[in-house]
């Protein structure tokens, strides 16, 4: 499922820029597709013209009913009524998501004989300041299993004493969800910290649900901001 909001706050229409002669959100679409991991790859969007443009080309698109806070929210109302176990959230400005980090979360269900997780999600290591202190780079921190402990916007974790070693993960936008998981999370309503950092996925820590994060180097370009759509033009070149 790939979460399609046209009025973006931080970069209005971002899903209908141009990268390399088709809109962002058919590069994602298209790169869903390609990785040949999935039964069905459906765009979600609150927009006609979204959804004129994934129908133009044939691809799979449906509406959503009703407004929704998130992607997670979004996509949620699309598969109640589907049968399926585990359900991806592609953002629809990831159009260089890639097969072997989407086949790790993947894994992590069929290792997961116990039914233990509710959802897993990708992380990459980062290393410069810039991008540890920016705050539209979500940041995570994990326990020694890999368990998500926080997400923030703020560098986690505060570098208090110099010549302490940290790793700073950068949380990637996709996840992979329990059907029951994505289900909940529709039902559960928004608590403080969610609402404070705008970071859908602590909701799931703020309930208690357990998020398995994956580590992955294939950083790629997320586009939330007009620099961050130059820099993907320059990376498809």
């Amino acid at each position: 499922m790939i979460p399609a909001r046209y009025k973006a706050s931080r970069f209005p229409a971002k899903l209908m820029q141009d990268l390399g002669g088709k809109p962002v959100i058919i590069r994602t679409y298209e790169a869903a597709v390609q990785t040949k991991l999935f039964d069905e790859v459906y765009v979600v969007t609150d927009s006609d013209i979204i959804f004129d443009t994934i129908s133009g080309i044939g691809g799979k698109v449906l509406m959503s009913r009703k407004e929704h806070e998130s992607g997670s929210d979004r996509i949620a109302e699309a598969v109640e009524d589907m049968d399926v176990d585990i359900v991806i959230n592609v953002q629809g400005d990831e159009p260089f998501i890639d097969k072997e980090s989407l086949t790790k979360i993947i894994e992590v269900f069929r290792n997961d004989a116990e039914k233990e997780i509710d959802l897993a999600s990708l992380m990459t290591p980062i290393t410069e300041w810039d991008e540890i202190s920016n705050p539209n780079t979500v940041k995570v921190i994990v326990d020694n299993q890999d368990f998500a402990l926080y997400f923030s916007r703020s560098p986690i974790p505060y570098p208090r004493d110099e010549g302490v070693d940290a790793t700073y993960y950068k949380h990637k936008g996709i996840y992979a969800f329990r059907k029951r998981a994505l289900l909940d999370f529709q039902r559960l309503p928004m608590l403080p910290l969610e609402a404070k950092e705008k970071i859908e996925a602590i909701r799931f820590l703020e309930y208690g649900k357990k998020i398995k994060m994956v580590e992955t180097h294939v950083s790629g370009i997320e586009i939330d901001t007009p620099e961050d759509l130059e820099r993907a033009k320059k990376a498809w070149k």
